[in-house]
């Protein structure tokens, strides 16, 4: 009997365990450390009759790449969003893409906190300047939380999480969401606004939404037009959110006083610049600018930058492997779960 060959990218070492310990019998686990796209005509070679692809967002999962692959039947991404995929080309190639649909409710939420806390209150600064011996108390003042408005956009799973949260710290809680949960009314006395009311009443604007070509660019010019002066800006969902040319101008401008990004547009460049020198033919022209400005919003002081971390956590990382186990044990057995396109 054949067994089933799957082709994990984006693999750390401290998942490798788990994955081998859970592997289903009749199954063949390539277990990959870099992703999709690194040396990719090289490596291609290891994988090219996999059934079976799992990957993270690091990997961009194109029709350039998914052609190379004849047998692949299903994508298994180890993440909630897929839109580093493309969805549609793999329907009309009969190709099924499953996701971790709910693994970092709290944990997203608790490091957007942690973003906004730094922000806030220059916590990294002042660590930075004190490891080279300088103390300079006036450049480290921050603001208090306590009964500023906060505005949450998105109150699924992680949004909830994150209204839970402000309201321990004593925040009026504003929130945008086509769909209001009238739980967090009871509970937590959130108040549901329009998304321009929300922009021009906030203190605090952060950001929960799922990228969907609606919400692309949803933060844009005429956004930080309505925003009140020095607004801090927190974003752990998706980077496409945010116009980064318009954020950059806001910041500049002094119209944003601080923003904390977790995730950036045309992140899989930022930090694997020597990667992409060697095909820049490959890269789209918008990506080249946006990673020149994810470089400036590095050099600012008021902005704090994370490589798409809000997930990692020992917890949350272990949900997503279970989810995927279940997506490949469900595949296997013919049925597939956690489908999105």
């Amino acid at each position: 009997m054949n067994k089933t060959k799957i082709a994990f990218f984006d693999i750390k070492d401290y998942e490798r365990e788990y994955l081998l310990h859970c592997k289903p019998d009749g199954c063949e686990f390539i277990l990959l450390g870099y992703n999709l796209q690194d040396n990719f005509d090289i490596n291609i070679e290891k994988v090219k009759d996999v059934e079976i692809l799992s990957i993270f967002t690091d990997s961009r999962v194109t029709p350039e790449y998914i052609s190379k692959f004849p047998n692949l039947k299903i994508i298994c991404t180890r993440s909630t969003g897929f839109s580093h995929i493309d969805t549609d080309y793999c329907a009309k190639n009969n190709i099924a893409v499953v996701n971790v649909p709910r693994y970092g409710d709290c944990t997203v939420a608790e490091f957007s906190y942690g973003l906004l806390l730094d922000v806030a209150r220059k916590i990294n600064m002042a660590y930075q300047d004190l490891q080279r011996g300088v103390i300079n108390t006036q450049k480290y003042i921050g603001i208090d939380l306590y009964g500023k408005t906060i505005g949450i956009i998105g109150t699924g799973a992680i949004g909830s999480n994150s209204v839970r949260i402000a309201s321990g710290f004593g925040m009026k809680i504003l929130a945008f969401d086509p769909y209001p949960n009238q739980e967090l009314i009871k509970t937590y006395n959130v108040e549901y606004v329009s998304l321009d009311e929300l922009l021009a009443n906030s203190d605090i604007i952060n950001l929960h939404a799922p990228s969907t070509k609606e919400n692309f660019h949803m933060i844009n010019d005429e956004s930080f037009k309505k925003m009140k002066k020095r607004v801090i800006v927190i974003n752990t969902a998706r980077g496409e959110i945010i116009d980064t040319v318009a954020l950059y101008h806001a910041l500049k401008d002094g119209i944003v006083g601080g923003a904390g990004l977790d995730v950036v547009e045309c992140e899989e460049i930022l930090g694997h610049e020597d990667v992409y020198l060697s095909k820049i033919d490959c890269v789209k022209p918008d990506c080249l600018a946006k990673t020149l400005l994810n470089h400036k919003l590095l050099e600012l002081p008021n902005v704090v930058v994370t490589p798409h971390i809000a997930f990692d956590t020992k917890e949350a990382v272990k949900r997503i492997l279970q989810t995927t186990v279940l997506n490949i044990n469900s595949y296997i057995e013919g049925r597939i779960i956690n489908r999105v396109n």
